[in-house]
């Protein structure tokens, strides 16, 4: 019997306006974002469908924005009864995921994220690091040519391994620089400069997932209903306890996307249904298996397009 996989997209997906069909036509969207107002005291419905685009960018603002647009269609999902056998979620999407999986409250989830966000950005100072996606080389071959480059003090690593010929490197904005010219040299298609803050999973951000490790301490993680991907492993999650250790961990470690999906796919996932704001995911997907289906669900339309998949099948 194929099964069926929700994930969920991470920063970088955001957008001005996302959300809002979702939030005019159904109830169950609009009390995620008014659930959200009041767990955050911010008019979250406010920022996601007006911004500006530079707040909504900034990582403070993007991570729970992102987690509420995506538990949002969830709930809409949810409320027509349609269910994942499993989950996954590309960093910040991992809450999302847990969300979907009962692990965590969404009030909890998306508390920790403005945390973990705030954490990030504070763990490096704005304007002095970034990610750039890495075209046309394998992981294994950007992770050594990386190694050779920081200078004293500097950082530059694989940090998302996205799919075959996709690899994202993240550090300080000088071993960047070197690194991509030297990616480049040695074959690199193309090397894009990500719209986000920060050096995101590399080992730079650990003082930020040791400040987030007191804030998942102290809220209350259950053991999840249906089986949910880790980044940090690319195994499925075990328990509460466990799940908190390497939502740590994930915050300074590599994104194992692409494993993570080969493991879903190799137990029989042959629907793949990314469920928020963007198709980050979906164009991922397809590149590791042109053979699986991929919807999304985002707005209206999008919506539809899967309850007449799903309900039809």
């Amino acid at each position: 019997m194929e099964r069926t996989a929700f994930v969920f997209p991470g920063q970088g997906s955001q957008q001005v306006g996302m959300g809002r069909e979702m939030y005019e036509k159904y109830r169950a969207a609009r009390e995620v974002f008014e659930r959200a107002a009041g767990a955050l005291g911010t008019d979250m419905a406010s920022l996601c469908f007006e911004g500006p685009e530079e707040e909504l960018r900034k990582t403070v603002n993007a991570q729970p924005a992102i987690l509420t647009v995506s538990v949002a269609c969830l709930a809409v999902l949810e409320e027509r009864g349609l269910r994942p056998d499993v989950v996954a979620g590309h960093s910040l999407g991992e809450y999302s995921a847990l969300v979907a999986a009962g692990s965590v409250n969404f009030e909890d989830a998306v508390r920790l994220v403005r945390l973990r966000g705030m954490y990030m950005q504070e763990a490096v100072p704005l304007g002095t690091g970034g990610m750039v996606a890495v075209m046309g080389l394998d992981a294994e071959r950007v992770s050594k040519l990386c190694a050779g480059i920081a200078g004293p003090g500097g950082v530059v690593e694989a940090v998302n391994l996205n799919c075959p010929g996709q690899v994202v490197i993240a550090g300080d904005n000088g071993s960047l620089a070197r690194a991509v010219d030297l990616l480049k040299e040695k074959g690199a298609r193309r090397c894009i400069p990500l719209p986000v803050s920060a050096p995101f999973h590399s080992s730079l951000m650990k003082p930020a997932g040791e400040r987030l490790a007191a804030d998942l301490a102290a809220v209350e993680m259950r053991d999840p209903a249906v089986p949910v991907v880790s980044n940090v492993t690319a195994g499925y999650h075990g328990t509460g306890e466990e799940i908190k250790r390497l939502l740590v961990r994930q915050v300074y470690s590599p994104v194992h996307w692409e494993e993570g999906v080969r493991l879903m796919i190799r137990d029989r996932v042959g629907l793949f249904v990314e469920v928020g704001p963007g198709r980050v995911l979906s164009g991922l997907i397809r590149k590791i298996d042109a053979n699986v289906k991929i919807l999304n669900v985002e707005d209206c339309d999008s919506l539809e397009k899967v309850l007449a998949s799903l309900q039809g099948g």
